[in-house]
């Protein structure tokens, strides 16, 4: 390993754990009114939420392209602000939160799906609030699945691609994450630099997969 790889690996792995932290009390948010809750066009909360999963990633890459771009409305006011995104590592952020949201959003529901409503029912006779409810009943339940849950967001985010290309680039020691790293690499005929780095990506998602899933068995032990 090269120290420019090095930094490839230790620049993805923050940008990564950063759009995961953003992301989380969203997501957890947003998990819990969809498991609990029924209002007016959920289902179209829920397809929009669920949505880059089936879309194809440099499409939602041209979105955000779009969205942060200086003539796009978002854009211009950050711009007006002297704030720029695109093709800066706040891009590559975007295209992660974005990419890995519904994955957080699908662990979360299940897990608060899973804790038994008359726990919850039996708090609100003893007089306690909504909020008291969510921190002290739900959110303690359902820890260990949404723990799960953030750590598959989190190797989600690590293994994103499409869409960072298209708003972030491929500029080194600024937006160059792992996994464009590798298509760098392929691209001007390094297999062997492109190879090193496939590994190192291989072993981080078995690792965050494999702490996701130990969550999630503890989880369905405990039910």
């Amino acid at each position: 390993m090269t120290p420019a790889e090095w930094r490839i690996v230790a620049f993805t792995l923050e940008v990564a754990a950063l759009s995961t932290a953003i992301i989380a009390p969203f997501g957890i948010a947003i998990a819990w009114l969809l498991a609990r809750h029924r209002w007016p066009g959920k289902s179209i909360v829920e397809t929009i939420v669920m949505l880059p999963l089936v879309m194809p990633p440099v499409a939602t890459g041209l979105l955000l392209l779009k969205f942060f771009g200086r003539r796009g409305r978002v854009g211009h006011l950050l711009d007006a602000a002297g704030i720029e995104v695109v093709f800066t590592w706040r891009a590559v952020v975007a295209a992660m939160m974005v990419m890995s949201f519904p994955l957080l959003v699908r662990g979360c529901r299940v897990a608060f799906e899973e804790i038994n409503p008359r726990l919850e029912q039996i708090a609100r006779t003893l007089g306690a609030g909504d909020a008291r409810v969510f921190f002290t009943i739900s959110l303690p339940l359902a820890k260990r699945g949404i723990i799960g849950g953030l750590v598959l967001a989190f190797a989600r985010a690590i293994g994103e691609f499409g869409a960072t290309i298209l708003v972030a680039g491929n500029i080194p020691a600024r937006t160059q994450t792992l996994a464009v790293a590798i298509y760098d690499r392929v691209q001007l005929g390094h297999d062997a630099d492109a190879y090193r780095l496939l590994g190192i990506a291989v072993v981080i998602a078995f690792l965050a997969l494999w702490i996701s899933e130990a969550f999630l068995r503890g989880r369905r032990t405990a039910l």
